[in-house]
């Protein structure tokens, strides 16, 4: 008669599968980000008839990437404790912070940048297009643009320290 393994019995079983969910979670993440950035983002300003519908929905878009970011960030960052293998202390912590960014840069993109964006866009009379290119409201629009893109790369690199973090323990 074939025994389990020990690690496919209780407690190992369940954090076996843990940590393959955890995995998969951040394996989500960075790739539906990759996929935004660099297929929806650039596809919607390359087919649409306007900037204007590219950008609203680029806009939405990258709502359900920062949101999951957020989500998917606390998640691993309230799993990441020992449970299987040996995992140093600077390995847990290292998890951690790459978890904490994800989730930081992503709630920031989202909560204080989209939406003052959003905002912006709510108050000029016309299209952000129809501003002459050193109006201060463009300037700061596309200020903001680029903090946003610089927190969405910059999560990104995070989720992948993040993803090959999550394997390495998930190898145990």
């Amino acid at each position: 008669m074939r025994t389990m393994p020990d690690e496919m019995r209780g407690p190992g079983r369940a954090a076996s599968i843990l940590h393959g969910a955890r995995l998969v979670l951040a394996a989500l993440w960075l790739g539906a980000a990759v996929y935004f950035s660099f297929a929806v983002a650039p596809s919607a300003f390359a087919v649409l008839p306007t900037r204007e519908l590219a950008g609203a929905l680029v806009t939405r878009t990258l709502a359900v990437v920062n949101v999951g970011g957020v989500v998917v960030g606390l998640l691993l960052l309230a799993t990441a404790w020992p449970g299987r293998g040996r995992v140093g202390r600077a390995a847990l912590g290292a998890e951690a912070v790459a978890a904490g960014l994800v989730a930081g840069l992503c709630a920031v993109g989202h909560f204080a940048i989209a939406a003052r964006l959003r905002s912006m866009r709510a108050a000029m009379r016309g299209t952000i297009d129809a501003l002459a290119a050193d109006d201060p409201a463009r300037v700061a629009f596309n200020d903001l643009h680029g903090y946003s893109v610089m927190a969405l790369g910059v999560a990104m690199l995070a989720g992948l320290a993040l993803l090959l973090l999550v394997a390495r323990r998930a190898r145990g």
